[in-house]
């Protein structure tokens, strides 16, 4: 997922190099790209094309009641995203689909999502590592996102899957929703491995963070795709800025409640978000990136409806593991209570030591072996 125009796929995708760089295999990492597959939601299928998406993108990032500014810098962003950090990554210009490796790992982000709308992936068996020449095939923390074990049995793609998985080395998801499928297909239970961004210790590690503050005054991040933000939630979060004295930046996407959307590179956001007096997002990165800069934050819980998008199964489970499903936040009045919590930050520390080993244990296994 790493040339998708998203900072959590950026960061896991670099998180992941940094981590297979660091075990005891003399190991050179490149990227390899998928290609996209059918989209089995049918009615998003038959009246999708690829400008189609693009225009109707546009139209909905338009239509967010945000100042004019910031949706000329955000559509900025947008439009250089791939030139500016796609080297960073050190990604080939055009797409990379040589599997003839030593090892292909499949992983990290939402690699398993089958039954989705979204037109760049679709229902790809490249994710599932079908016809991979690699001598090994792994995953690591890879996500059925929304994609449940009843939607695949559905559309009729279980023995697909099946096949798929058979011929893997080793499999490593990192949700519960993951788990219970990847049992449910192959009678095998897999290991559960935390995100790349968790597992790698960036903030710590990475010397492209900046180490200044890179905003003098005191802001809350608003975190999330355009417009996805509800109404009813801006207005909250509008309310706690101004009772706390906060400016409200936004990152990846504009809002309502935007007193600022900031285009940065994705080092720069983890900066931002290191000096952040408080973070409310809907996003599975947001929450990492706020669970690593131990700041307070409140995620907002979106549940699936149908065919729609949701990220319940993979967000509720991250909160669960690292006990912090106090931040949790299913309607919008819950945010300013869930932002005054008291995070004990030292539990959260030694579950975060301990999946951490974990996880450089199983890279270093299955990839030095």
């Amino acid at each position: 997922m790493h040339r998708i125009y998203n900072y959590g796929s950026f960061l896991q995708g670099y998180s992941l190099k940094k981590m297979i760089e660091a075990t005891d295999a003399d190991v050179a990492v490149e990227f390899l790209d998928y290609r996209p597959g059918q989209v089995l939601v049918k009615e998003t299928a038959d009246s999708s094309s690829k400008l189609k998406r693009i225009l109707d993108k546009l139209k909905a990032y338009n239509a967010v009641d945000a100042k004019l500014s910031d949706k000329i810098r955000f559509f900025n962003h947008k439009r250089t995203y791939g030139k500016r950090f796609f080297p960073m990554l050190g990604l080939s210009p055009e797409p990379n689909y040589n599997t003839a490796v030593d090892v292909e790992v499949i992983g990290s982000d939402e690699v398993f999502n089958a039954v989705q709308a979204n037109t760049n992936v679709g229902y790809s068996r490249d994710l599932f590592g079908h016809d991979s020449q690699a001598k090994k095939v792994i995953t690591y923390a890879g996500s059925f996102g929304n994609t449940t074990y009843k939607k695949i049995e559905d559309f009729g793609i279980q023995a697909d899957l099946v096949a798929d998985f058979s011929q893997m080395a080793a499999i490593s998801v990192r949700d519960a929703n993951s788990k219970a499928i990847i049992t449910a297909l192959t009678g095998e239970t897999p290991e559960v491995n935390v995100d790349p961004v968790l597992a790698y210790d960036l903030m710590t590690l990475e010397t492209k963070i900046p180490k200044e503050r890179l905003y003098k005054g005191q802001y809350l991040i608003a975190y999330g795709y355009s417009g996805r933000l509800t109404h009813e939630e801006n207005e909250v979060v509008k309310a706690y800025a101004k009772k706390h004295d906060l400016k409200v930046l936004c990152f990846g996407g504009v809002q309502e409640c935007c007193d600022l959307f900031i285009d940065c590179t994705p080092f720069e956001l983890l900066a931002y978000f290191r000096d952040a007096a408080a973070v409310v997002t809907d996003t599975f990165h947001g929450t990492i990136f706020s669970i690593i800069n131990q700041v307070p934050f409140a995620t907002l819980i979106r549940k699936s409806t149908g065919l729609k998008y949701g990220n319940e199964e993979k967000l509720g489970y991250l909160l669960e593991m690292f006990d912090l499903s106090g931040q949790r936040v299913d309607e919008a009045a819950q945010i300013d209570q869930v932002l005054g919590n008291m995070i004990n930050w030292a539990e959260v520390t030694v579950r975060l030591d301990e999946e951490r080993l974990k996880s450089a244990n199983y890279l270093d296994n299955h990839i030095t072996s």
